[in-house]
């Protein structure tokens, strides 16, 4: 039989761990119970989408939902997803006001689209550029081969770039030498968009039977003017 020394010892036990697991321990006349504390006040809850907290794409979601329930908007697909339909290969800005499918009316399918800072012909373009020539090549010899349609823009937040200042602060927040920016900015879209049409035309990895156009499209027209006619290296 346990001794009353025991018993209590017992109960101070079972106490410690009932209160290391942020339980209470309360003896009421005739029995002993365990009550948990009261609930602890949780924050509002923010606004939430189908279990999601609500972000700013949340509205583009609900539109995908829309796309996702009708099959005739994935219709007529290319076969391979490197020669679009219209065999186009747009390079443009990040600019919102310039976007291809508004501007263009670009169609799903109907062209690859990459966009930076102004449109320009970087390396990191160069290669993506040179890559989807090389699926032509490797998959697909007989082409056909997609002409790189460059577009540059009117008042394009690239010519702030312009601004020593603004360069030399930008250039040292990602680390790279200053030089680097120095023509990246887009103060006359119709030299520089011939300056990246010749950029693309001398790149030796991009197949030569890929042709290159440039144009200027103005954002206060919304129109699009073509100032370099396609042409390949060949």
């Amino acid at each position: 039989m346990r001794s009353q020394g025991s018993r209590w010892l017992g109960s101070r036990l079972r106490l410690g761990m009932l209160r290391v697991h942020g339980l209470r321990y309360q003896r009421e006349p005739g029995a002993r119970s365990i009550r948990r504390p009261p609930a602890r006040s949780q924050p509002a809850a923010t606004s939430t989408t189908e279990g999601y907290a609500l972000s700013n794409i949340a509205p583009l979601l609900d539109r995908n939902r829309a796309f996702a329930s009708d099959p005739g908007a994935r219709q007529g697909m290319p076969r391979l997803p490197f020669i679009p339909n219209l065999s186009l290969y747009i390079v443009t800005c990040i600019d919102c006001r310039v976007d291809p499918a508004q501007v263009l009316g670009v169609r799903l399918g109907e062209a690859l689209v990459q966009r930076n800072i102004g449109g320009r012909i970087t390396p990191a373009i160069i290669r993506d550029i040179a890559y989807a020539g090389y699926l032509v090549e490797a998959k697909a010899p007989e082409g056909p081969y997609f002409e790189v349609a460059i577009i540059h823009h009117t008042d394009c937040g690239s010519t702030l770039l312009a601004d020593d200042e603004l360069r030399y602060g930008f250039a040292q927040r990602i680390g790279t030498n200053e030089r680097a920016l120095a023509d990246t900015h887009v103060l006359d879209p119709a030299r520089t968009v011939q300056t990246d049409v010749n950029r693309v035309l001398w790149a030796t990895e991009i197949p030569q039977h890929v042709h290159v156009s440039g144009h200027v499209y103005d954002v206060h027209t919304g129109l699009v003017t073509t100032v370099v006619d396609a042409k390949s290296r060949k």
